[in-house]
């Protein structure tokens, strides 16, 4: 594969106080939306209307790109930690189909159903 030269940016390509551009803006709003999709203690509570220049621009983006990596972080070691404890069994609520300590479970036809529309329910298994 050919390398390609990519010549360095110039110094004026960044300057901290100037005011950003709409595709600066558009960045911030990008991630203004995968900051809300944060839980909220990992939210920055900064408000984006009042981001100006391009130093605040670089500030907000490092912050919520940090929040985003303690987020993802926190989440591998809480599933570490409930791998590593033996006979756990992590389930989907309605969707279980073992219980606890591994067998098969048996599926019960809603009795609540039938008695709240006053039918018996006669296709249960004995």
């Amino acid at each position: 594969m050919a390398l390609i030269r990519v010549p360095r940016p110039p110094e004026t390509a960044y300057n901290p106080d100037r005011k950003a551009s709409a595709l600066l803006r558009a960045q911030v709003e990008h991630m203004h939306l995968a900051e809300r999709r944060l839980p909220e203690r990992y939210r920055t509570q900064i408000y984006i209307n009042a981001i100006v220049t391009e130093g605040e621009v670089a500030e907000y983006i490092g912050k919520v790109t940090q929040a985003i990596a303690r987020a993802h972080q926190d989440a591998r070691n809480k599933r570490a930690k409930l791998r590593a404890r033996p006979g756990t069994v992590l389930s989907i609520a309605a969707g279980a189909s073992e219980n606890a300590d591994g067998k098969k479970r048996e599926r019960r036809v809603a009795d609540s159903t039938a008695k709240a529309r006053g039918t018996k329910n006669t296709s249960k298994k004995k």
